[in-house]
């Protein structure tokens, strides 16, 4: 008797064990399918979000039950299975925070599969990113009250789009005339924030105002009028400048002072890029500034015309055979070219060996020992006003 009874005891146990699997299987399949179709559903929906619950409340039942009669290695199989099924379907279904209307965050693989299917759409897309990259690189970003407002007036780039400060900064005199200046030349005219110029002017100071323009390159031809009223015409000539700050101050001093032409080496020096602008307070946007692969053949040609070309040295230079002499005994009575050496090592040796007269600027004290120099753009200055002034008297 005992034994039948045990016999049928296991035959019970075994049926519902059975029972019990299919019913796990079933529920399991219902939360899959729960799962794909609630990430695809608003998560406003009330109704829905209960019967996800329901159903999740008995997925964890079932589980609980199914631990007393499975072994530990099968769960652990069942929730690696369940994980690897969530994980794998979020990136590519839309995200339950997401609002009905919103495009659908896909994976990279997957985009990259479809375009696969469809060259012609890949076609489309990669003419499209070269089409804004080609159009990007055709324009630079200029910035400041002054470089945005002559960049505009003076007329030498393309100007494409102003972006002005949005908040009581746009309501500035000095701003309201820029934005009527661009607005009087179809300039398309947007208020951004103070991030987004921040980000345009890589953090330097742009008074509220970005223009995006053409770029401006170095002059290769004659094209600045002669002198008038027959003044003994003065070049600068700049060998090696570096620094954009050291140059924009250069052509500032240049124009205010009232140097006849400005040219530049163009190798080892800096572009004329929007931060020369600034520096310059936007004079590099009037005054035409002329770029040289061989600055030697233009200085024996000037000096074969009858030009004294003027070097220039520190205080503290090494004897040359080249007669040196300060800049407030130099008298101007012919055309002269002044030449202008970079940041640290100054004029080169070719260079030098070229000019007749070198110019130096006095200490006004002793001085340390490697201190004996001044900054290049407040020596060009010096030498600029000393120069013309010179002129000035000869007339």
């Amino acid at each position: 008797m005992g034994v039948f009874s045990m016999s049928l005891h296991h035959k019970l146990l075994l049926g519902w064990t059975r029972r019990l699997n299919k019913s796990i299987s079933r529920v399991g399949s219902q939360f899959a399918c729960h799962h794909v179709s609630a990430t695809l559903l608003r998560p406003e929906d009330s109704s829905i979000n209960s019967v996800a619950r329901r159903q999740r409340r008995v997925s964890n039942t079932s589980v609980v039950q199914h631990k007393r009669v499975a072994s530990d290695g099968w769960q652990k199989h069942d929730r690696s299975v369940q994980s690897k099924a969530w994980k794998n379907e979020i990136p590519v279904l839309q995200r339950p925070y997401q609002r009905k209307g919103e495009d659908s965050r896909v994976s990279s693989e997957l985009r990259r599969l479809s375009l696969d299917d469809f060259p012609a759409e890949k076609e489309k897309m990669a003419g499209q990113r070269s089409t804004v990259d080609s159009r990007a690189e055709r324009y630079e970003v200029v910035f400041g009250i002054s470089p945005c407002l002559l960049a505009l007036t003076q007329g030498r780039r393309q100007a494409r789009k102003l972006f002005v400060k949005d908040g009581e900064a746009s309501h500035r005199a000095s701003v309201i005339q820029v934005c009527e200046e661009a607005h009087g030349r179809g300039v398309q005219v947007q208020r951004v924030s103070k991030k987004d110029l921040d980000k345009m002017s890589w953090g330097r100071v742009h008074q509220g105002v970005c223009l995006q323009a053409s770029p401006l390159g170095y002059l290769t031809e004659d094209r600045d009028p002669a002198p008038n009223r027959g003044d003994t015409p003065l070049w600068l000539v700049l060998e090696r400048i570096q620094d954009p700050m050291n140059l924009g101050a250069i052509l500032r001093s240049a124009y205010f002072l009232g140097v006849d032409r400005v040219l530049t080496s163009l190798r080892h020096s800096c572009p004329l890029s929007p931060v020369v602008s600034k520096a310059s307070s936007g004079i590099m946007e009037v005054i035409g500034v002329y770029g040289y692969e061989n600055l030697e053949d233009l200085l024996r040609s000037k000096a074969a015309q009858g030009w004294q070309v003027v070097g220039t040295v520190g205080a503290g230079a090494e004897e040359t055979r080249t007669p040196v002499t300060q800049c407030s005994d130099f008298q101007m009575t012919r055309p002269t070219v002044l030449l202008m050496g970079g940041e640290g090592d100054g004029l080169s040796p070719q260079l030098l060996s070229l000019c007749r007269t070198l110019l130096t600027i006095p200490a006004g004290r002793q001085l340390f020992p490697g201190i004996e120099s001044l900054n290049v753009s407040v020596a060009t200055g010096i030498l600029l006003h000393s120069l013309l002034s010179s002129r000035r008297t000869t007339r």
